[in-house]
């Protein structure tokens, strides 16, 4: 694939060094002879000095060795002295000898790694232990809970390490109106932390919904009680407290109606908002594409931080045809087997056909009252080609909303003020004529993260990649840059602390993630900062010296919802590992750290099977610069003499990234150790995180590049491993067949010699 790489022989271990050198020269010193000086021998003249043993024949030795004693008849066997060569073959064999002993013993405690197969890949010895920490905003900044059965516990970092543990609830209390425990599988404190909603008979929709039954839990009376009378199947599709602190009221869609229930008493009734909801028309809850492809959630209501009013939308999917597919055995149970499928009915907008009509209301809340406004703006698309992508509050009375149109190459984000007036008004231009400026798409997100006095939002800068951006006052039309430079950041705004902005970047390199934080009052400049890099203590390594001198890293954080600390999850490529820290901002954060998980099991496991070689590089088509990486089997012969096999791993849906130094084991390292396969994965054009200049080609053109890129990376200059054949595989988005068929398009590559 690319370029020059480095490859390190095997060499002995040090053990078998310390070995040899030590017992060596033990052996030399216990077989060694020390030859006695001969006696003097008479001849009547005086003593005669005998030649040397190191005489070049024995037959000096035999007429020159006379009796010790005078009197005493000669043998007539000639007697030979031993030779330095017969010492030294005996020194050689002990040597030997001694050798096969010792191998012996170090065959008996030495067992190569193991190949891996299926088996190991699925039967849990590969997996990596990750805790997923709830924080609860409602007890504090650094409290999360832990579920441990029996008990929901609090466990607070603030306080010293005895007194961190409290029950918050015995879920033996948990009980419906017959006495039985509920069975629950979700909760949320009050925003007073005087009562938990409870979620129970829990049945999953699509990839975010779900329904169940609802109630609510006193912790000082400890009595439950349904918000709405429990069905079987349950119908309400979600519940959320009010952001109010002080009047313990929440809001629920029931079969696709929205509730307003003002108090948590149970005495209190809720209140109907709605009575359009239907099979085909959602209040408060989006229908499947909006779920799936713009929210990623399974709401679609915001409260206001005062908790008086909320934002929700209201879907008509009406004129969206029907498609229908079939489940294979349809049973939530794994233990369960059904001989037929069941045919699911869906409203699902292909390419060309309607999408749901969206309208966005405004709805305000008292103590028994209630005001609905459906909400207008200014310069408005026609309400068939009309996509809500963003909805965020900046104060109580403060919106924003983002719209684009259904091809997403033109949109523009509204603001509105309630002091002032209903109707909003367009503040940025999105799009070909607005922020992102080309021939891309806009990105569907929800990055906007409220800040005193305005926001901040991911945008795209000039060169086409995406950074921080503050807008100041929240109608501000032009922003300020945070951050800058050929690198994105990734995964929004993670906190904002005092003047501090945290976010995770791909500054190292694309194939990373690492934590950085920017200062905002000295971002006031024309020059963006250069951000500090946080994590980079983590991947520095051992007596290596330099600001080169670091090993790759990934890492993703989640912080606690003051931003006083955060989990940080190392996820590669060496083994996982999750610790929570004190953000740096805090007193004592840099000699803190509470850890949740080394996986010192896995690291152990890992040291007895085969791992695969990963070669990062990159190849240049058409002038795209494309992440790759080889996976190359173990003791591979680099020579050029053996042929392997070689898969391509395929995906390349936009804007995802497959080539990562992220940790797995999963069914390719099958492949490369337990087959001998060499694997390679190539991220084409439209593939993210490098820059909207590599995404934009795939606009209006799926499928294209995709494949063309999978054959140009095939053809690429590679190391000297001969190949004899070539295959794809892939899944969902590129499914091996379609890149089949994009292969024999573009040139026919199954059977050359090299790739």
């Amino acid at each position: 694939m690319a370029g020059n790489y480095t490859y390190s022989s095997l060499s002995t271990t040090p053990e078998d060094s310390d070995s040899v050198s030590t017992i060596a020269p033990s052996t030399t010193s216990t077989s060694t002879v020390h030859k006695k000086s001969p006696l003097p021998t008479y001849y009547g003249d005086g003593p005669f000095d005998a030649p040397s043993s190191d005489s070049d024949t024995e037959e000096d030795d035999e007429l020159l060795e006379k009796p010790a004693s005078p009197g005493i008849a000669e043998s007539q066997i000639p007697k030979k002295r031993p030779s330095g060569l017969k010492y030294l073959i005996t020194t050689i064999v002990a040597l030997l000898l001694l050798s096969c002993v010792i191998g012996l013993f170090a065959a008996k405690s030495y067992t190569s790694p193991s190949r891996i197969y299926m088996d190991a890949l699925y039967n849990g010895t590969f997996y990596a232990d990750r805790v997923s920490v709830e924080w609860v905003a409602e007890a504090g900044d650094g409290v999360f809970s832990v579920d441990n059965g029996t008990h929901i516990t609090l466990v607070d970092l603030n306080k010293p390490e005895a007194e961190r543990t409290s029950v918050l609830v015995d879920k033996r209390d948990l009980k419906d109106e017959q006495g039985r425990q509920l069975n629950i599988n979700g909760w949320w404190l009050s925003p007073s932390s005087t009562h938990i909603l409870l979620r129970a008979d829990w049945l999953k929709q699509w990839r975010h919904s779900s329904h169940g039954n609802f109630y609510i839990h006193s912790l000082e009376s400890k009595t439950t009680h349904p918000i709405t009378p429990p069905s079987n199947p349950p119908v309400t599709a979600y519940a959320e407290w009010s952001s109010s602190s002080t009047t313990n009221s929440l809001v629920f869609v029931k079969e696709n109606d929205l509730y307003y229930l003002p108090t948590a008493e149970p005495s209190t009734q809720p209140i109907r908002i709605t009575d359009t909801g239907n099979a085909t028309r959602f209040n408060g809850v989006p229908d499947w594409v909006y779920e799936e492809e713009v929210f990623s959630a399974d709401s679609a209501l915001w409260w206001a931080p005062g908790g008086e009013r909320l934002v929700y939308l209201e879907f008509d999917e009406t004129e969206v045809p029907e498609y229908t597919f079939p489940i294979y055995n349809p049973s939530s149970s794994p233990y369960e087997v059904h001989p037929y499928t069941e045919e699911i009915v869906m409203r699902y907008p292909k390419p060309g056909y309607p999408n749901p009509i969206v309208r966005v209301h405004l709805l305000s809340l008292g103590q028994g009252t209630f005001e609905d406004v459906v909400l207008d703006w200014s310069d408005r698309m026609p309400l068939n080609d009309s996509v809500i992508q963003e909805i965020a509050w900046v104060t109580d009375k403060q919106l924003l909303m983002k719209e684009v149109n259904r091809n997403a190459d033109d949109g523009r984000v509204l603001f509105y003020d309630f002091n002032t007036a209903s109707t909003g008004k367009v503040v940025r231009k999105l799009g070909k004529d607005g922020e992102e400026g080309d021939e891309g798409w806009i990105e569907s997100s929800q990055n906007i993260y409220p800040i005193e006095g305005g926001y901040l939002d991911i945008v795209p800068t000039k060169e086409g990649f995406n950074h921080i951006a503050l807008f100041s006052p929240p109608d501000a039309q032009e922003p300020r840059w945070i951050t800058g430079g050929e690198w994105e950041v990734v995964n929004g705004v993670r906190a904002v602390v005092n003047d501090t902005v945290f976010f995770e970047g791909t500054k190292q390199s694309s194939i990373e993630r690492h934590l950085y934080s920017a200062s905002l009052s000295l971002s006031k400049g024309k020059d963006v900062q250069e951000p500090t890099w946080l994590t980079k203590s983590y991947v520095q390594a051992a007596g290596l010296e330099g600001e080169g001198a670091v090993e790759r890293g990934y890492f993703s954080t989640a912080f606690s919802p003051g931003g006083g600390f955060y989990v940080l999850s190392y996820q590669g490529p060496s083994v996982p590992w999750q610790s929570v820290l004190k953000t740096p901002t805090q007193q004592g954060g840099d000699d803190w750290e509470f850890v949740l998980t080394t996986n010192e099991r896995l690291g152990n496991v890992t040291l007895e099977y085969e791992s695969p070689t990963y070669v990062y590089g990159s190849i240049t088509i058409d002038g795209y610069e494309l992440n790759t990486v080889e996976l190359l089997p173990p003791h591979s012969d680099l020579s050029g003499r053996t042929k392997y096999p070689v898969l391509f791993h395929v995906y390349g849906g936009p804007a995802s990234q497959t080539v990562d130094t992220r940790w797995s084991r999963a069914w390719r390292d099958y492949v490369v150790c337990g087959l001998g396969y060499v694997l390679v994965v190539v991220d084409g054009r439209g593939t993210g995180f490098k820059g909207r200049k590599l995404r934009n080609p795939v606009k209006n053109n799926l499928g294209f590049w995709e494949g063309k890129d999978q054959v140009g990376g095939a053809r690429a200059p590679s190391d000297p491993l001969h190949v004899p054949a070539l295959s794809p595989l892939g899944s969902s988005y590129i499914s091996n067949g379609d890149q089949v068929a994009a292969a024999l398009k573009y040139e026919r590559i199954a059977g050359e010699e090299e790739r």
